[in-house]
């Protein structure tokens, strides 16, 4: 029976130095190497945030109650905008295996063509992240609220916008009788509503009173909250987790009541490293931590993709007859676009 007999390669041939015994580049090797490590990195922080958040006792936060804004349209548009983000992240991986192929075909106009859009897509990806963490921080219009009974509950509804404060008392900037309304004092409504709220977080606002932060004393006029809605995330003596208070006269009451108490804290408006609106303290740690850690990922890769762009530019590839950089580039962008699917299934979808 007739067969191939392997070609034997001597010692000295295999492992001299000068040819890859895996006949590979030893460039293209290394970034392998870098990569399996990096994996290993990701893999470690995703099953910490797994054990994480098998271990605490009150409820995770759902992705879709979490991230439902979108620029300019505001609230109600559940996971749509983080799903845009994947979606353009993954053309970007399209994009870049265009210019490996351009590249193998020694096609420098086709490189240089999809490495610009592959690096479009990594700027649009950075900054909608940037909008992300930013939303997130900031926090949605109602926050979280403590109720009388000790249990916490988020809030769901349309917000009723602050019209105007009706200064009753004179501080160092406002004097008594001035309304301050969008459009009065450099003021937005953005910046009426943050005022609100800042003031509520501070335990600022009494009844219809909010104290500013210059030391005048103001009525609030506010248009009404409606549709809401209680969502319980933490067990308290009367409600428990995953109850529900849908009934809105009810849920608006006890919302008027947590924020207008002049507590500090009992509404906790977005997330920080040390409390936390949509659930456990961890949460937004890892948010951070995680997302962060891919978003330094990509925003590196982008960086090194333009620089890649512009040897390609000055046909220095080109000079060399092969286009290998652009290869081992391609390898680590594929790479952050495969960690994000994971990121986003932990964090979004599970």
């Amino acid at each position: 029976m007739a067969g191939h007999a392997s070609k034997q390669i001597d010692v000295k041939t295999l492992w001299g130095g000068k040819t890859s015994p895996f006949s590979t580049s030893y460039g293209k090797l290394m970034m392998w190497f870098f990569l399996v490590s990096d994996a290993l990195t990701f893999g470690g922080l995703l099953i910490g945030y797994g054990m994480t958040r098998h271990a605490v006792d009150t409820a995770w936060p759902i992705g879709e109650e979490t991230f439902n804004s979108l620029p300019f349209l505001g609230h109600g548009y559940p996971l749509i905008y983080v799903a845009l983000m994947t979606f353009i992240l993954i053309i970007s991986s399209v994009t870049m295996v265009l210019a490996v192929e351009a590249g193998h075909r020694m096609d420098k106009k086709g490189v240089v063509k999809w490495m610009i859009a592959t690096i479009i897509g990594g700027f649009f990806f950075v900054g909608s992240q940037a909008w992300e963490w930013s939303h997130f921080i900031h926090g949605s219009e109602f926050g979280k609220i403590e109720l009388a009974d000790g249990s916490q509950a988020i809030v769901k509804g349309h917000y009723g916008e602050v019209e105007n404060f009706t200064i009753l008392e004179a501080g160092h900037h406002h004097s008594k009788g001035d309304v301050v309304k969008a459009g009065s004092h450099g003021m937005t409504q953005e910046d009426l509503d943050h005022d609100y709220r800042h003031a509520i977080a501070e335990g600022h606002v009494e009844g219809d009173k909010i104290f500013l932060h210059d030391g005048s004393v103001g009525k609030v006029a506010k248009k009404k909250n409606e549709h809401m809605e209680l969502i319980v995330k933490s067990d308290g003596s009367e409600y428990k987790i995953g109850d529900k208070i849908e009934d809105h006269e009810k849920a608006a009451t006890m919302y008027s009541k947590a924020t207008t108490s002049g507590i500090k804290d009992n509404v906790i408006f977005g997330a920080n490293l040390e409390q936390n609106e949509y659930g456990p303290q961890q949460y937004g740690q890892f948010f951070f931590f995680i997302t962060g850690f891919h978003g330094f990922h990509v925003f590196s890769g982008v960086i090194i993709n333009i620089l890649i762009l512009l040897g390609a530019m000055r046909g220095v590839y080109h000079k060399r007859g092969h286009y290998e950089m652009i290869e081992k580039t391609g390898l680590y962008w594929h790479f952050v676009d495969l960690v994000w699917v994971f990121v986003f299934t932990f964090f979004y979808l599970v």
